[in-house]
């Protein structure tokens, strides 16, 4: 019997007109997604290379090591990003680093292509956060109370038919009417993926697959809880209003409600109040610092003098000693500086976890809330895609540091180009410049796939229950339900 009222209803829906009609918005959206996104990753793969070569470039006149004080980095386009922007676009993925412990982060992609700011861009994730939600909403708004309205309902159940077999294949049945359309456009375009030249490893692969599931799963949350509303009312044009007004805040007011609500709970120091700190905190030090600098060097001076002593070896001397005072200090008061701002910028990445988690769980009241943040994780494009690169960008600055360190003997930009002795420079040859290939490569670790599982794991798990409780609701909700 059950198998008989799946076929029934398989059969109803596919041979509908808004069957076809889904099945043809599916596909154009669908592989229009993965073509725009395929374009874009290979827009973003130029133009990082090409950010890189300009770095490298920059340094090309450069004669001393000394000089190097700072280097540009750049964060690679992720290959799933190509399906599901996340934040990738939100970012700086260009970040300058000085050896110090606190990168400092350029302006996102937007900022270059602000149209994209206002429209955002046709990914994956927009398709079936959006469009396809209200079409597993079209698919079963009238489900139970439109068969009654017709007067079907009371037809099928003129033969000895189980109330319980009866809504588990109309549930069975509206899945697969909805996910069939689906299959076979997500199938042309994971195709296209490797034939237009996206580099796919493993795990990316699997990670594209957990997605696409649960892609599957966040439209199960919109059939079941259609279903289960058609069982509630009366009137299938009452479960359509009641499930449009459900949507509206699932999409749109909770996931805006969750971040306003955390943002005036939870205040995150600004950034530009942290720069004024720094400014502050350096001015005095550097007043502090010349002042000792100067009094030292008075006192070398006046030893010179006192000794008589004026030949080259002594200026030597004199010269070595300022030198290596001066580094002291840059090296003290560096590390004071570094204490404080990194201080500052603990404090506040403290502030913005405990924000986001609030936001986070506000906003995990909505299933579309949920998918987000399980495509994001699942596609590398989370929030944690700033942390890596930021945690990426600090590492790579200690490694230039102390190759530059390793190169002049000093710490990096703290070689004083007024102690180099310029007569003997005169008699030099022309220097060379430097080999820009032996500057360290930044390269972005990303995530193990571990621990992007990990990450999604508790937004799946909630998917999941709600589809439980809906595809549950739905199942009692019918055995109560009045035939007449």
């Amino acid at each position: 019997m059950l198998k008989l009222i799946l076929y029934k209803e398989l059969k109803e829906i596919t041979g509908s007109a808004k069957f076809a009609a889904t099945f043809g918005v599916c596909s154009i959206l669908i592989i229009m997604a993965f073509y725009t996104g395929i374009k874009n990753y290979h827009t973003g793969i130029q133009e990082y290379n090409d950010s890189k070569a300009a770095q490298i470039q920059q340094f090309a006149t450069v004669t001393d090591w000394g000089y190097v004080s700072s280097n540009k980095i750049f964060l690679p386009p992720e290959p799933l990003a190509c399906l599901v922007m996340g934040i990738s676009n939100d970012i700086g993925r260009t970040a300058t680093v000085d050896g110090g412990s606190h990168p400092f982060f350029d302006e996102s992609t937007y900022s270059e292509q602000s149209v994209f700011a206002v429209f955002r861009f046709l990914d994956l994730e927009f398709v079936f956060q959006i469009i396809f939600s209200l079409f597993a909403i079209l698919f079963a708004f009238d489900a139970v109370n439109g068969e009654k309205e017709r007067g079907t309902l009371r037809l099928s159940f003129a033969n000895s038919v189980p109330r319980a077999n009866y809504i588990t294949g109309k549930l069975t049945g509206s899945f697969f009417a909805l996910v069939v359309p689906l299959i076979i456009p997500v199938l042309i375009g994971i195709l296209m993926l490797p034939i237009m030249g996206v580099p796919m490893k493993t795990d990316e692969w699997i990670q594209l697959v957990l997605f696409l599931m649960c892609s599957f799963l966040y439209l199960g949350v919109f059939l079941t809880m259609s279903v289960f509303m058609s069982c509630l009312t009366k009137r299938s044009s009452s479960s359509f209003l009641f499930l449009l007004v459900i949507w509206v805040f699932s999409v749109l007011i909770i996931p805006r409600a969750s971040v306003l609500i955390a943002g005036n709970s939870v205040e995150v120091p600004s950034l530009n109040s942290i720069l004024f700190q720094q400014n502050q905190m350096e001015e005095k030090y550097s007043i502090e610092r010349s002042k000792r600098y100067d009094e030292f060097s008075d006192s070398l001076r006046q030893e010179l003098y006192k000794s008589r002593d004026d030949s080259q070896e002594a200026l030597d001397r004199y010269l070595e000693k300022t030198r290596n005072f001066s580094e002291q200090l840059s090296v003290e008061y560096n590390k004071k500086i570094d204490s404080l701002i990194g201080r500052l910028y603990e404090e506040r990445h403290n502030k913005q976890i405990e924000q986001q988690k609030l936001a986070f769980s506000i906003s995990r009241l909505s299933p579309t809330s949920l998918f987000t943040l399980v495509s994001s994780a699942l596609c590398g494009t989370s929030i944690n895609l700033k942390n890596q690169f930021y945690k990426n960008a600090a590492s790579y600055s200690k490694s230039l540091s102390e190759f530059i360190k390793n190169k002049t003997g000093h710490a990096i930009g703290t070689t004083p180009a007024s102690f180099f002795n310029q007569d003997d420079q005169a008699q030099k040859k022309p220097p060379k410049p430097i080999d820009t290939g032996e500057i360290p490569e930044f390269i972005f670790q990303a995530p193990e796939l571990s621990a992007v599982i990990y990450e999604a794991i508790p937004d799946i798990a909630i998917l999941l229950l709600f589809n439980m409780i809906f595809f549950c609701g739905s199942f009692l909700a019918f055995l109560r339900y009045d035939l007449r």
